[in-house]
């Protein structure tokens, strides 16, 4: 499992549900904006991982999102990093 460092990121949605990140918020409030998405797949068995191999500034980067489960959890999920990234 990775460390985190939770994150804000601005996505699309296209016609089929596909969340599409487009810019990841730094906790320092840096933003940069994401070149490409080059993959997309569930990081765990479970499914409740999912994990983006995005570009930024040409550099490839992992961005996580985690699902939100549980009958009490009010938003579908928030986003991470590795520590690395920063």
């Amino acid at each position: 499992m990775p460390d985190r460092v939770y994150v804000k990121v601005t996505s699309d949605f296209d016609p089929t549900g596909y969340m599409k990140p487009r810019s990841i918020a730094w906790p320092d409030g840096r933003c940069f904006p994401i070149d490409d998405v080059r993959s997309f797949r569930p990081f765990d068995e479970k499914h409740t991982l999912d994990c983006y191999t995005v570009i930024i500034h040409g550099k490839e980067r992992r961005l996580f999102f985690e699902h939100c489960t549980g009958p009490f959890s009010c938003s579908p999920g928030r986003w991470f990093v590795e520590p690395s990234v920063l």
